[in-house]
């Protein structure tokens, strides 16, 4: 009866080991598949323009201004308020026919009257690696989905242009 009861408990002992072992390889692999080990230079300013196309207002005002904040998502993972620093925004535009050098006119597309295109610029500081930049976990590339939000919009969009800001004190 002591015999088997020695077996049980090694056992349970294999048992445990198994699973220790386990964790320690998925540990190991999560670490290396989702932890970067890219070394950060320097974190550096950054400011990047956010591309929003099709957005329909019909209100008198755009919904947001420079100066604001505004809450940004990164990939669908809430990130923080960043200080709008630029806008640029546009009614919808079409190409007529013409008969000039282009062959074309530019002209406001009188059938969407409340669709706008909006580059945002927003502002932060970046981690910076050899790999490019880092902003809230995500690297920031173009084409990069973000949503911004406000007290009365919310909006998506995608990266569009990236500028490095050179600070005094890093030059």
């Amino acid at each position: 009866m002591n015999i088997f009861k020695k077996l049980k408990i090694t056992d349970y002992i294999i048992i445990l080991g198994i699973i220790i072992l386990l964790a320690i390889g998925t540990f190991a692999v999560l670490k290396k598949k989702h932890f970067s080990n890219l070394p950060i230079e320097k974190e550096v300013k950054v400011q990047f323009e956010v591309f929003f196309r099709g957005v329909t207002i019909s209100a008198q005002s755009v919904p947001f201004n420079v100066g604001e904040d505004a809450f940004i998502t990164i990939r669908n993972v809430p990130y923080t308020k960043l200080k709008i620093v630029a806008l640029d925004g546009r009614p919808r535009v079409t190409l007529i026919p013409a008969k000039n050098d282009k062959g074309y006119v530019i002209a406001e597309d009188v059938s969407t009257p409340n669709l706008y295109d909006f580059i945002i610029r927003l502002e932060d500081k970046a981690k910076k690696t050899p790999d490019g930049l880092v902003l809230g976990g995500n690297k920031l590339k173009m084409g990069l989905p973000v949503v911004i939000e406000g007290e009365k919009y919310r909006y998506s969009g995608t990266v569009s242009n990236i500028i490095e800001i050179e600070d005094e004190n890093n030059l």
